[in-house]
């Protein structure tokens, strides 16, 4: 079980990443947008196993929006795929003060994702077969650089079907 806060990504740049899942998926490699369909095109910028919705919702609501901009591809251990957010000031600010908002509010978040050690990043893949990360890292970076504004936020916990948005958040 797992839980996010996941930002948004404006039109044009969601149905890019879209794009990019289909392609995958037409060459046998496994997409985020398969592996649940409910999934849309995000970058986390906090997990747990359990988020309170309303908790979060309370904690991060008037936040201001950011603009991102993805420059390059990058893998986690055990297969993931995923674009990388370039690190701007702003973008840490933004990070920091959800999660000084999240802790007063008394919501717990994975070490990986506090300030200092989170990898801001767009999940494109959760499980590219070995002999396929090559051929799946290439069809990535043909997509790249893409520029894309956050235009809201929720909490999903895809494997208990919740879904909370979060208004006024961008």
């Amino acid at each position: 079980m797992v839980a996010a806060l996941e930002l948004y990504l404006d039109v044009h740049a969601t149905r890019r990443i879209r794009t990019l899942w289909q392609a995958l998926e037409a060459e046998g490699i496994p997409s985020l947008g398969s592996l649940n369909t409910k999934h849309r095109p995000h970058v986390s910028l906090a997990a747990a196993h359990r988020m309170d919705p309303e908790a979060v919702v309370a904690a991060v609501e008037g936040v201001p929006g950011l603009t991102l901009s993805m420059d390059f591809v990058g893998q986690f251990v055990g297969r993931v795929l995923w674009l990388g957010v370039t690190v701007t000031e702003e973008l840490l600010a933004h990070h920091r003060t959800v999660h000084e908002r999240l802790s007063a509010g008394g919501v717990e978040v994975w070490d990986q994702y506090r300030p200092g050690r989170w990898v801001p990043h767009c999940t494109i893949s959760m499980r590219v077969p070995n002999p396929m990360m090559g051929p799946a890292i290439r069809r990535c970076l043909e997509m790249l650089p893409l520029t894309a504004t956050v235009t809201g936020a929720g909490i999903a916990d895809h494997a208990n079907e919740i879904f909370k948005p979060i208004h006024g958040y961008a």
